[in-house]
């Protein structure tokens, strides 16, 4: 019965720490080096001209939230480069989480 317990919170804890973004991406000296999950071709392009303009180095994370998408960006990526991406991100691109309402 102990080993009933003990796989449950193995599984629990698994579903609540686990980092899980929708979308990742890393970027060095603004160019895309890696991408993880589903990235649209105009958000593609629209990072791209951005780390043409100012290059950084960094992490993004796209996070499914209720309402919305909620980005997280390392430390290394500098505040005003954070809003041009937050402007320029598709949030309807992405399924939302929850019922849709008419």
């Amino acid at each position: 019965m102990f080993y009933v317990i003990l796989i449950a919170a193995v599984v629990i804890f698994l579903l609540i720490f686990v980092d899980r973004p929708v979308l990742k991406a890393r970027f060095r000296n603004g160019h895309i080096i890696s991408v993880q999950g589903h990235m649209p071709p105009t958000l593609k392009h629209n990072l791209q001209e951005i780390g043409e303009r100012e290059p950084f180095d960094g992490i993004l994370r796209a996070y499914n939230a209720t309402p919305s998408m909620r980005l997280v960006f390392s430390k290394d990526i500098p505040k005003k480069t954070q809003q041009h991406i937050r402007n320029v991100f598709p949030h309807q691109c992405f399924p939302q989480k929850g019922k849709k309402r008419a």
